[in-house]
């Protein structure tokens, strides 16, 4: 039974209504309580992507979902019919109605939309990227400062359970490299794969390296749509890392998959499987007992590979991402993924592209 109600007692009056009509009051009433102290929260946009919001916002226990709007009437009564909730028909209507609101839209409303909740002080959910532009940004990151409001953006693989497994490892990698393709899909060819896919894997190796980055070189090519379909950028940072990125929406098989390499240490990350691999160089033979592969290397100084394979907890990296956003309203600080940190993976996407086009 849900904690709330457990803390409370009830008196139950005797009413003569049928069993029926009888469940059925006592399910509204319990539905209202259940959602007492919760944030209302509202789902702008409800194509591919934003049905999944819709999914999860109806059933973590940290939110309560107000509604729907989108411009397709009839896409969003299905959806609200199927998730129990309220289509609204006037998009100010949800927002005054909510104290925040998840933007699911086509990236190049992002920033009209977001600037609608901010100026009537909501806090917003805004997929990646945030905007298309960085002045858009910029504006949207003035007025959560102005309103107090929250802004998490959704660079989802933040959540992905395998990167989340190394939270607490020593990580200072010297190269990285990274492989996200994708088969072709006409949905999200709005903007160019820099935009689309290779910003995951900017914002996840900006996380992962504390330093400036001083020479970027990039080239690209556009295949199948009028955008860019295939990228690959090489970043030098100040410290000596570099990172190798390559993102493709034209390959045959899907790949996500991130490579660090360290001193003495070689780590492997596959968002798609959720499983990470490390081969770590050791002068001392590892713990045999805990089933790992050990290989000792030939040589006069004894030196062994220790191949360790963590045991991961999986769970849904969108789920997790939504309720690390009601957390953060609820407990009034800023998320994991905030305004700045996706302005800055949106800035060095841009550049990329620049350099691309140039």
């Amino acid at each position: 039974m849900n904690s709330y109600l457990k803390s409370r007692q009830f008196i139950f009056f005797p009413i003569n209504l049928s069993h029926s009509v009888s469940l059925r009051f006592v399910n509204e009433i319990q539905n209202k309580m259940n959602r007492v102290g919760r944030i209302k929260i509202g789902v702008i946009g409800v194509g591919h992507l934003g049905n999944h919001h819709v999914k999860h916002l109806s059933d973590i226990p940290e939110a309560n979902l107000i509604g729907i709007f989108d411009t397709d009437r009839e896409k969003s009564n299905s959806i609200s019919k199927k998730y129990n909730t309220e289509t609204f028909d006037d998009l100010n209507t949800l927002i005054q109605s909510c104290e925040a609101l998840s933007v699911v839209t086509p990236t190049q409303h992002h920033a009209g939309i977001a600037e609608e909740c901010l100026r009537s002080k909501k806090h917003i959910f805004i997929e990646k990227p945030i905007t298309s532009t960085l002045p858009e940004a910029d504006n949207l990151l003035g007025l959560a400062e102005e309103s107090g409001t929250i802004i998490q953006v959704g660079h989802i693989e933040r959540f992905n359970p395998a990167f989340m497994a190394l939270e607490t490892s020593n990580l200072q990698p010297l190269f990285i490299e990274t492989h996200r393709l994708a088969p072709f899909n006409p949905r999200g060819n709005d903007v160019p794969v820099i935009l689309d896919l290779m910003i995951h894997d900017l914002d996840i190796v900006l996380s992962l390296v504390k330093s400036e980055i001083k020479d970027i070189r990039a080239n690209g090519v556009k295949v199948v749509s009028s955008t860019v379909d295939i990228a690959n950028a090489r970043l030098e940072f100040e410290n000596g890392c570099v990172a190798n990125i390559t993102a493709s929406r034209i390959s045959q098989k899907s790949m996500r998959k991130i490579r660090l390499f360290q001193e003495k240490d070689y780590i492997t990350i596959d968002f798609q499987s959720g499983e990470v691999e490390e081969y770590k160089i050791c002068s001392t033979p590892p713990d045999l007992s805990t089933g790992d592969q050990v290989v000792e290397l030939a040589g006069a100084e004894k030196r062994y590979i220790h191949y360790h394979k963590p045991v991961i907890t999986q769970h849904d990296a969108l789920k997790e991402e939504l309720i690390h956003f009601a957390d953060s309203i609820i407990q009034g600080q800023q998320p994991e993924i905030d305004g700045h940190s996706a302005a800055e993976a949106l800035k060095l996407a841009l550049e990329i592209q620049k350099i691309i086009d140039s």
